[in-house]
């Protein structure tokens, strides 16, 4: 048991770990995950908002010409893009397609590669 402490790190500094783009992409799933559960109350009330009445329909449609808010829904644009993406790409890995360290590797990054532009164009048309 005393040979296991003396192997462990006393000091470990999560900045200096490189960590890979299938973790990196991987961090940012459960982070988009989590965003997405967090806003669902306002996507809620907005939806709630543009069902009540013509009037409130209107308020909607001003609360949502907002910068700030549009800011809010393109990152959670980008968050139903990567997540969703990103949830692909465990399914296949799931099935074993895609296990090995390189495949793993460039489908992360083409999970970046498909999510950021289409992030970027969605995201134009909603501005």
């Amino acid at each position: 048991m005393a040979a296991l402490s003396k192997k462990r790190p006393k000091y470990l500094n999560l900045i200096k770990i490189k960590l890979p783009i299938a973790g990196i992409a991987s961090i940012l799933h459960r982070v988009s995950g989590v965003g997405m559960f967090l806003m669902l109350p306002l996507l809620v009330w907005l939806l709630e908002l543009s069902l009540r009445s013509p009037e409130s329909f209107e308020a909607m449609k001003q609360v949502a010409a907002h910068p700030l808010l549009k800011l809010i829904l393109i990152g959670l644009l980008w968050a139903l893009l990567h997540h969703f993406c990103m949830g692909i790409r465990i399914l296949l890995i799931d099935m074993h397609i895609g296990v090995e360290k390189a495949q793993a590797s460039a489908s992360a990054k083409m999970v970046l590669a498909v999510s950021l532009p289409l992030t970027l164009i969605v995201g134009a048309k909603l501005w």
